[in-house]
């Protein structure tokens, strides 16, 4: 189960280039907080070394996730959450197949995903926002706080998304 975790890990976060370690048992909250925080942005200086350095592995960054239409869509919402400082950063994972029941009838939809990285506290507002610019009657807006994750990483979401 742990190299399908990494698997997944590796899958959900393609544009990063970085290694994901992936640590924890499998199903547990810890386990996706770590997948989905592991990933530092790159800049000089974050190689991983956080020793001391456990600010915000307590929930106060979310992981938030929405479906869209197509590419155009997706790209436009991620801009403007980024833009609109609800996020940190927002990856958009094309290709997701989504299988769901609507109006008591069985749906099958090519759908992007967007990861959205946020603060917890902005997680309403960010749903807000997504409700009133998104096509769908009832756009999928779920969020997971993150258990843990690279210090830097969450200390620079944080720092970049007003409380």
């Amino acid at each position: 189960m742990r190299a399908a975790w990494a698997a997944l890990s590796l899958l959900l976060l393609p544009g990063l280039g970085r290694r994901v370690t992936v640590t924890g048992t499998a199903g547990t909250a810890t386990m996706e907080g770590t997948a989905l925080g592991t990933a530092g942005n790159g800049t000089a200086g974050d190689r991983g070394d956080t020793a001391g350095d456990t600010a915000g592995d307590t929930g106060e960054v979310s992981a938030a996730f929405v479906t869209c239409p197509n590419l155009s869509v997706a790209t436009e919402l991620a801009r403007a959450l980024v833009q609109q400082r609800l996020a940190a950063c927002v990856n958009i994972v094309p290709g997701v197949t989504s299988v769901y029941t609507w109006q008591g009838k069985l749906e099958e939809d090519s759908e992007v995903l967007l990861m959205i990285k946020t603060r917890s506290s902005r997680v309403p507002a960010l749903s807000d926002f997504v409700r009133s610019h998104h096509p769908y009657e009832v756009p999928e807006v779920v969020a997971l706080p993150v258990a843990q994750g690279n210090p830097p990483y969450l200390r620079w979401v944080r720092d970049s998304v007003p409380p």
